[in-house]
């Protein structure tokens, strides 16, 4: 799994491979992958993660189109490394389709989903809180209360903090542009908060510095 060491340009020791920011940097690829091959890119200057993912990984060009063969190879990388199933994929696809139909609509909407998935990861850590505690083997159990604090996220209309009122409305006026189901969100939520349960704690000593 040196490839992701590569990839990130970072020495293995740093940080867990295969771990939270890993993750999130496939799921960027995927949906630069996938904006290209919608929209026919050619430009991978528009696509940084994307460069980076394609030159480094040496991925070839399918039928002189940027995208397709760089979208296979990162969707077989996360369905190998962390399981994904192929309707979070198809997801992705349907939301660019119908979110970008030229190329001015590329950098909106890329900034709408990362505004979306940053007051989401913030408003689930701060709705779920002691919840975050329960041990990575309960899996079953900490999908269920993820599920069930999403659906919260989306229908329920009787939070009393101001913050948490505004996040939610936040959260959902950017999906309803994005249009990802309960269950994309809840997957995608799910993965990355197990990612993080794992991430290695700073020893005393580097807070001390901090």
């Amino acid at each position: 799994m040196e490839i992701f060491s590569k990839l990130f340009g970072r020495k293995e020791q740093e940080s867990k491979t295969g771990g939270m920011e890993d993750y999130m940097t496939l799921v960027r690829v995927y949906f630069q992958a996938a904006l290209a091959a919608q929209l026919g890119i050619s430009n991978l200057a528009m696509l940084p993660d994307l460069r980076l993912f394609k030159s480094t990984l040496h991925v070839p060009t399918q039928n002189n189109k940027l995208g397709v063969g760089e979208k296979g190879h990162c969707r077989k990388m996360m369905m190998e490394i962390y399981h994904t199933d192929e309707q979070f994929f198809k997801e992705i696809d349907q939301s660019i389709r119908r979110n970008c139909k030229k190329l001015q609509d590329v950098q909106v909407y890329l900034i709408q989903f990362q505004s979306f998935s940053q007051e989401l990861m913030m408003l689930m850590g701060n709705l779920m809180k002691f919840k975050l505690r329960v041990p990575s083997i309960f899996k079953k159990t900490i999908y269920a209360m993820t599920e069930k604090t999403v659906s919260d996220i989306f229908m329920k209309n009787d939070y009393k903090d101001p913050s948490v009122i505004k996040a939610v409305l936040n959260v959902r006026k950017l999906n309803a542009r994005l249009n990802f189901s309960q269950k994309w969100v809840t997957d995608f939520t799910y993965q990355v908060m197990m990612l993080a349960k794992k991430e290695p704690r700073p020893k005393d000593e580097d807070v001390k510095k901090k």
